[in-house]
């Protein structure tokens, strides 16, 4: 890696391994915008996180990890209602609760100059999210999103993903001929899978349907690499269609994503769990810190790689940051709902394998100076990610990424 910037070749060590085709997008989109690299380099917050700071010494909670403006949305829970809520543990860990909310509030800086907002507007939102955190963890009671209660951004979410029908994901993502469905490679969303990985999904998910009692539902389809999200980008990932309730239209698509360990493995100051697999790892993580999670979590071993497997969920169910507008009303109530939600998410899993009790948790929310604390540290990780972001994309123009 001689010539590279020493920036460029740590996301490259990080990455070996995946496959070639899909880290090549992953580098295009990093290098296009400084919110999409930090999106696909938590390992570099990680790595930069000072080791000695009042921040590590603030209550121990389940993290989701990488908590950004677009790791939280809607979902379709187990009991078929839609929430609205954090839906990314791929990091998820037992962290400082300074962790997240420090990398939400970098992220709002951090995309706010990919959207040409001013730092006061950014600073503004980054407030708001810190402060509808502290006032939901001080109550020291869990809630969840209402739909019938959300408003903006948020609410248009709720009622875009609760009003969508299964059927109509499956004629976006498969067609149907004669009563049978595939699934429909694009190029964009989905391409074509190994044989011989479609042989083992089949027989991994299939196995997964005998100890469920279940084996008609997960009677598998067809089988296509999916191509989804950034930091994973890259990692064996597949969409599989199973039978479900019936075909052509009850068939359900699900989700099958290979675990890795956590950026923030050896870094926590909180001893961790001893996990079985990464796996069960997301999976219990995931399952503690929602309100309800998503339909057919389950943890899964592939050949010796543990896997997650779960009900496909759209990209498009989320908050992104391009629906700025130019208009900060567009965030503000949507950065008090996240913040909200961050809240809770800490008050449901308190008191678990070695997190902070609520009473501890409440006792934080009125603490004074982690909110300035916060603030700066965020101020610090946005101006490294920016100086980062701008070394690897003149590197990826010259062209050094290639081959």
């Amino acid at each position: 890696m001689g010539g590279l910037n020493s920036v460029t070749a740590r996301i490259l060590r990080y990455n070996e391994g995946r496959a070639p085709d899909l880290l090549a997008r992953k580098y295009a989109d990093m290098a296009a915008n400084p919110f999409a690299f930090y999106r696909g380099s938590c390992h570099l917050f990680v790595d930069g996180w000072p080791k000695r700071d009042a921040l590590n010494d603030t209550p121990a909670v389940w993290s989701c990890g990488d908590l950004h403006f677009e790791n939280l949305g809607c979902y379709k829970g187990d009991n078929r209602l839609v929430y609205f809520d954090m839906n990314d543990f791929d990091e998820g860990a037992l962290l400082p609760v300074s962790w997240d909310l420090t990398r939400f509030t970098a992220s709002v800086m951090v995309g706010a100059v990919s959207l040409n907002m001013s730092a006061a507007n950014a600073t503004a939102l980054a407030k708001k999210y810190l402060d509808a955190f502290a006032e939901s963890l001080a109550t020291g009671k869990a809630r969840w999103v209402e739909r019938e209660t959300a408003t903006g951004m948020v609410r248009e979410l709720l009622d875009s993903a609760h009003d969508r029908k299964r059927k109509e994901l499956l004629n976006e993502r498969t067609t149907e001929s004669g009563g049978h469905r595939r699934i429909r490679i694009d190029g964009v969303k989905s391409l074509v899978a190994d044989r011989s990985d479609v042989a083992r999904i089949a027989k991994v998910v299939q196995q997964l349907g005998a100890k469920l009692d279940d084996r008609q539902f997960y009677r598998v389809l067809d089988v296509a690499r999916r191509v989804a999200g950034c930091g994973s980008l890259g990692l064996p990932r597949w969409i599989v269609l199973v039978e479900g309730k019936g075909s052509p239209n009850g068939n359900y698509l699900l989700d099958l994503k290979e675990a890795r360990s956590p950026a923030s493995e050896g870094r926590s100051p909180y001893k961790q769990p001893r996990w079985k697999t990464d796996a069960e790892r997301i999976v219990v993580v995931q399952n503690r810190v929602q309100a309800v999670s998503p339909a057919l979590l389950s943890p899964v071993m592939m050949g010796g790689k543990a896997c997650v497997l779960r009900e496909l969920q759209p990209r498009e169910d989320r908050i992104f940051l391009a629906a700025w507008h130019g208009n900060i009303e567009n965030f503000r109530e949507a950065a008090a709902t996240m913040g909200r939600v961050t809240a809770w998410a800490a008050l449901r899993a308190s008191g678990r394998q070695r997190s902070a009790i609520a009473d501890d948790l409440i006792a934080f929310a009125g603490e004074r100076g982690w909110r300035n604390a916060v603030l700066t540290m965020a101020q610090r990780v946005a101006a490294r990610t920016l100086k980062d972001w701008r070394a690897f994309a003149a590197d990826q123009k010259a062209g050094a990424l290639s081959g």
